[in-house]
């Protein structure tokens, strides 16, 4: 069986579930939750189409439908592409009533050997969307208010390539597709595997990416300027030294990328970050009802070392040579922070901390089932908690005043691929999140 390649799979469900958070106020008295219903995968001559519907404070509600090809090609490359369309919203832009509806399409093709060689990758994905009540916080600091979000329809668009070369050392020698032996769920013949020595075991890969992103926002009375386009490059390393890396059960990995608007072209003003991230993975005995105990951890942290508190943009209230609020140092939604909103939070420097413990059930009463369409290998339950600040500057104060979220998740293996769940508490209310892939793993 393939591995299927996690990232760009996971910008296409948040492309479709972008901001899917449904937020309970505290003081409500009550929690109110935005329904979302997820159909059938169908498959049609190894072809997944997906119908899907959802509903969102940003998009309305809404619907699309979506195919999955694997191994187009190749065995290791992954099609995805969907189309998405929602019910028509209210709007207020300017000052002035109006209606828009949700709207885009997505397209994926991941992980392309090049012709003529024997490691190196080639990766597209991009979005062309409409959001009618887009939130973006142009003020992000720790002690930003959540009420200063801007609200406002506008285009939301990206491209995205990459080209990962896979080193020829450790498990890139054999095995640089990373294409494992499935069973159950469980990768075989990887019991001798995971946290061995760095670039001496496991797979290490080196790669560019080229990132494009253009946001519109119609709600110019309140933005600092309608437009906000960035475009530049990504330099990483990548090291993978687990077991099996969809769901790790030990090893580690870790990833060092840096970012660059060159300030080419109509990007808005040049900036720039690094970031580094640790994943360790620690196998527990299991219980009577489980087959698989993991502690997983992660850090990660980054600077941004172009952001100038002492100048703005334009004498605008966004300062000089600083990243987009969806770029660079920032927590909040589906990936960290899963208590707060998307993007909640951004300033120059981050550093955020997270711990799980993931639980693998026996019980399984889909396994065998012929009526459900798509084979579901496992279930997973899992209690999180986590930290994190940002800071206008890189020292020990990331330390104090963090924020916290504690929660919990129901993930499954479907289809090969990891499907969460996720329902996280923080000072803010309660955020419920729908997503593919384990949130910190590679």
């Amino acid at each position: 069986m393939k591995k299927t390649n996690k990232l760009l799979v996971s910008a296409f469900t948040a492309a479709l579930l972008f901001n899917v958070s449904i937020h309970a106020e505290e003081d409500s008295g009550t929690h109110i939750f935005d329904d979302i219903n997820i159909s059938s995968l169908t498959h049609i001559k190894d072809w997944i189409v997906l119908p899907y519907v959802f509903s969102s404070d940003s998009t309305g509600f809404s619907g699309g439908l979506g195919v999955i090809k694997q191994g187009l090609f190749q065995p290791q490359t992954t099609l995805v592409a969907t189309a998405f369309y929602g019910a028509k919203q209210d709007i207020i832009t300017n000052g002035q009533a109006d209606t828009a509806n949700f709207s885009g399409g997505f397209l994926l093709f991941s992980d392309y050997k090049l012709p003529y060689t024997d490691r190196l990758f080639f990766s597209l994905y991009g979005l062309k969307s409409y959001f009618p009540k887009a939130r973006v916080y142009w003020k992000g600091g720790n002690n930003s208010n959540q009420d200063q979000a801007l609200v406002t329809s506008g285009d939301s668009d990206f491209l995205y390539t990459a080209f990962r070369y896979v080193l020829p050392i450790g498990e890139g020698i054999d095995n640089p597709e990373g294409i494992y032996d499935l069973k159950n769920g469980f990768a075989m013949g990887r019991e001798g595997y995971g946290g061995g020595k760095p670039f001496v075991t496991g797979l290490t890969s080196l790669g560019i990416k080229t990132f494009y992103s253009h946001n519109v926002f119609e709600n110019n009375n309140e933005a600092p300027f309608p437009v906000w386009n960035t475009n530049g490059l990504r330099f990483f390393l990548l090291h993978d030294n687990t077991d099996y890396d969809l769901n790790p059960s030990r090893g580690y990995q870790f990833q060092l990328q840096y970012s660059k608007d060159f300030g080419w072209g109509d990007s808005l003003q040049s900036w720039d970050f690094l970031e580094a991230k640790y994943n360790q993975y620690i196998d527990l005995p299991t219980f009577s009802w489980s087959q698989q105990n993991v502690l997983a951890m992660s850090l990660w942290t980054g600077y941004s070392f172009s952001w100038d508190d002492d100048n703005t943009y334009k004498n605008t209230s966004i300062n000089a040579h600083r990243p987009p609020p969806w770029e660079g140092a920032r927590l909040g939604g589906l990936f960290r922070m899963r208590g707060y909103d998307q993007d909640r939070f951004s300033d120059k420097a981050a550093f955020y901390a997270t711990a799980e413990y993931r639980a693998v059930l026996k019980y399984n009463p889909f396994r065998t089932n012929r009526y459900i369409p798509v084979a579901i290998d496992w279930f997973q339950v899992v209690a999180f908690a986590e930290a994190g600040r940002v800071n206008d500057t890189y020292n020990f104060d990331l330390l104090k005043d963090m924020k916290y979220d504690v929660g919990v998740s129901l993930r499954a293996m479907a289809a090969e691929i990891p499907v969460r769940v996720d329902v996280a508490y923080g000072d803010e209310g309660t955020n419920f999140w729908v997503m593919v892939y384990q949130p910190f793993d590679f």
